[in-house]
């Protein structure tokens, strides 16, 4: 009975300190909780928890200032391009005042160029030390937007200003090349009209009998086919002048060609004066005088100098004044002929609204007109061409090359260069402008009008 009493006092005690030991281990004498071992029962899960929303937080405030940041360095460029930007203006402003110059004008904008560029060394340093973020970033960027629109509204403006002057200047450089032209071409109409009244040609007066050869007469057709384009271009003026469809013209003498270039209609109108003015060249009469009016000489030598004379007396003459001189001329027949052949009544209708100028040639008498001073001088010309090839002692002929005819360099010469680009399978002859001359055993060359053989030449 006595043991059994012993043993549950003993272990009466030991439940005792192991309490008081647990207490001690576990509170750490902080705490007087009637339940020492709480703080060992809180579950994992509620830990990890608010570790997550911790965590979460701190994120958010660092992106927080992330955004802050980058807002401010958003603004900062912007304000760093529209300070660029006004630099810009600036010294665009600087430059233009300088042309012409502009003292006051020079100041300010060198002044406006020095304050820009302090600018932009203050944000430089900004930079540098980091202090971008002087205002909010939105109101920044939005007074960088405005900054840099004003400068290049600015910009603009000065731009269009210089070359409204570059314009100007242009212009008034235009207006004095076209002064210039027309006072050229009026002293070149002056110098026309002032040959055109002497006759005189120094060139012919070089031309000898004694010594005639090819280069005489080559010097002489040039001679004359510059007076047939003369007279050329005078027609196609009088043409637009009275109002006439040059193309419609231009297919009536030439049928169904097409023109690479406008203004090759012209090669028509050449054409026809030349096929004209030169029909008969290879008679002595021109083939428009009756037998017994042809040179009277029989012998080859006589005909000779007869011609060379009537070529020397014309060389330096007028034609007009000629004809009224010596009105029943040889020279006179050919050219009354050849202008009544050549002007037709209704050109001439047009032209001057009446047919007085033709009544007056057919009755023998010649107008002061420029239409029949510019004729006549063609005509004085080749007239003085024909005189000339008489004048050889062996034969001189012309000849035309046929439409469709192959191009030949030997007997040939374009009157447009430029077909050549485009004659990739040869060249074909649309018609014979000027003809070719054949002076004993030198060819030379006709000029005609060329095609590429791969083009039809009817439109």
């Amino acid at each position: 009975m006595d043991s059994g009493r012993a043993n549950k006092s003993s272990s009466s005690r030991i439940a005792k300190t192991f309490q008081k030991v647990i207490h001690l281990k576990s509170g750490g004498g902080r705490s007087r909780s009637s339940n020492p071992a709480f703080c060992l029962l809180i579950p994992q899960e509620k830990l990890r928890c608010c570790e997550s929303q911790q965590a979460e937080k701190e994120d958010a405030e660092e992106a927080k200032e992330e955004s802050k940041t980058r807002a401010a360095m958003e603004a900062f460029v912007a304000k760093l391009f529209a300070t660029i930007s006004a630099v810009k203006a600036a010294y665009a402003e600087l430059q233009i005042a300088q042309f012409p110059y502009n003292n006051e004008a020079i100041q300010s904008a060198d002044q406006a160029v020095v304050d820009e560029l302090k600018a932009l060394s203050e944000l430089k340093y900004s930079f540098l030390k980091r202090q971008i973020d002087s205002s909010p970033p939105h109101v920044t960027l939005m007074l960088a937007e405005i900054q840099e629109q004003q400068a290049l509204m600015k910009t603009y403006e000065i731009t269009m200003k210089k070359m409204r002057g570059e314009i100007e200047n242009k212009d008034s450089r235009i207006g004095n090349l076209h002064q210039q032209v027309q006072e050229i071409v009026n002293q070149n109409k002056n110098l026309e009209k002032k040959l055109n009244a002497s006759g005189s040609f120094s060139i012919l007066d070089n031309v000898k009998f004694s010594d005639l050869n090819p280069k005489d007469f080559i010097l002489v057709l040039n001679y004359a086919l510059r007076s047939v384009r003369s007279f050329v271009k005078l027609l196609i003026r009088e043409m637009e002048a009275a109002s006439w469809d040059i193309d419609a013209a231009a297919n009536a003498i030439q049928a169904d060609i097409v023109f690479s270039k406008r203004n090759h209609r012209a090669f028509a109108f050449e054409s026809f004066v030349c096929r004209e003015i030169f029909a008969g060249f290879n008679d002595p009469g021109f083939s428009l005088l009756e037998k017994d009016q042809s040179p009277p000489p029989s012998e080859m030598h006589r005909r000779r100098v007869f011609f060379f004379e009537q070529f020397k007396r014309l060389r330096s003459a007028s034609a007009v004044h000629f004809l009224k001189s010596d009105p029943n001329s040889l020279f006179g027949k050919f050219l009354r002929s050849k202008y009544l052949q050549l002007v037709h009544p209704k050109m001439e209708f047009s032209f001057a609204g009446n047919l007085n100028q033709r009544k007056m040639v057919n009755s023998g008498e010649y107008p002061e007109t420029d239409l029949f001073k510019t004729f006549a001088e063609v005509g004085r010309r080749v007239w003085l061409l024909h005189c000339l090839a008489f004048s050889f002692s062996h034969k001189v002929t012309t000849f035309q090359v046929k439409h469709q005819s192959k191009f030949s360099e030997v007997y040939m010469e374009s009157v447009a260069e430029d077909v050549f680009a485009a004659a990739d399978g040869g060249l074909r002859v649309a018609f014979t402008v000027v003809p070719g001359f054949i002076v004993g055993q030198t060819v030379l060359q006709s000029q005609v009008y060329l095609f590429p053989h791969n083009s039809p030449s009817k439109s």
